[in-house]
């Protein structure tokens, strides 16, 4: 576990740059925010708003260009990419708003993915995926494939899968878009219990003003600047 002194986030001055001459595009102006252990940070704001390349840095999907980004202690920039891509497989759990299920394996095997990567047998692995299925109320639908369920279904499958492994850091890019509002609560409500229970941290994007009242802080964003964190840490 870690320390609950020490910021499970803590980035500095962060800045990210996308294109060249006029089709330049500063995504990031220089961000600075802390997640602590056992926190549901919320980032909010409007579209292009820099929110999604944030939470891509701070999973160790896009190097930033300039500042530093450290996760549990560790220093990104000191990280090779070979070591940074194991980092990221053990600490970091991440669903993606376009879910990036692997369309020729079942729900099972999907949400299985990251065990696999760090080593666990195939028959555990598969049991755990099962169980993490059942959490997010998909029982039944274990064979299916991810043509076979609705979009919210599909979801949920992305969000067992980004479980599954108990990672120490969730980000989370819009994770109740595709549901329903009782859905939305019941899969809110576990990730909450994920960050309290277990002491990990949660990041998530969301235009979904229903869950703001699971968020210990909602930090608003426009324009690749935080311009103000709601909420006390």
């Amino acid at each position: 576990m870690p320390n609950p002194e020490t910021p499970a986030v803590y980035c500095r001055a962060i800045t990210k740059t996308f294109g060249a001459g006029e089709m330049q595009v500063q995504a990031l102006r220089g961000i600075d925010i802390t997640v602590h252990p056992g926190e549901l940070l919320m980032l909010v704001g409007p579209s292009g708003c820099g929110k999604t390349t944030l939470i891509s840095v701070i999973a160790c999907i896009l190097d930033q260009d300039e500042g530093n980004c450290v996760l549990f202690g560790q220093n990104l920039k000191q990280l090779t990419k070979t070591r940074r891509v194991v980092f990221r497989g053990k600490n970091v759990g991440f669903v993606f708003q376009a879910f990036n299920l692997i369309p020729t394996l079942t729900a099972t095997e999907n949400v299985a993915v990251p065990l696999l990567i760090n080593g666990i047998p195939r028959p555990e692995a598969l049991v755990r995926a099962h169980a993490g299925l059942d959490e997010v109320g998909l029982a039944g639908r274990e064979q299916a494939l991810p043509s076979q369920l609705s979009g919210g279904q599909q979801q949920r499958v992305a969000i067992a899968r980004a479980l599954v492994h108990n990672p120490r850091l969730v980000v989370c890019d819009e994770p109740t878009s595709a549901l329903d509002h009782q859905t939305g609560r019941r899969v809110m409500a576990a990730l909450k219990s994920l960050a309290v229970s277990r002491d990990r941290a949660l990041v998530i994007v969301t235009h979904d003003a229903r869950i703001f009242e699971f968020a210990d802080r909602i930090a608003h964003m426009d324009d690749g600047r935080i311009e103000k964190i709601d909420g006390q840490n």
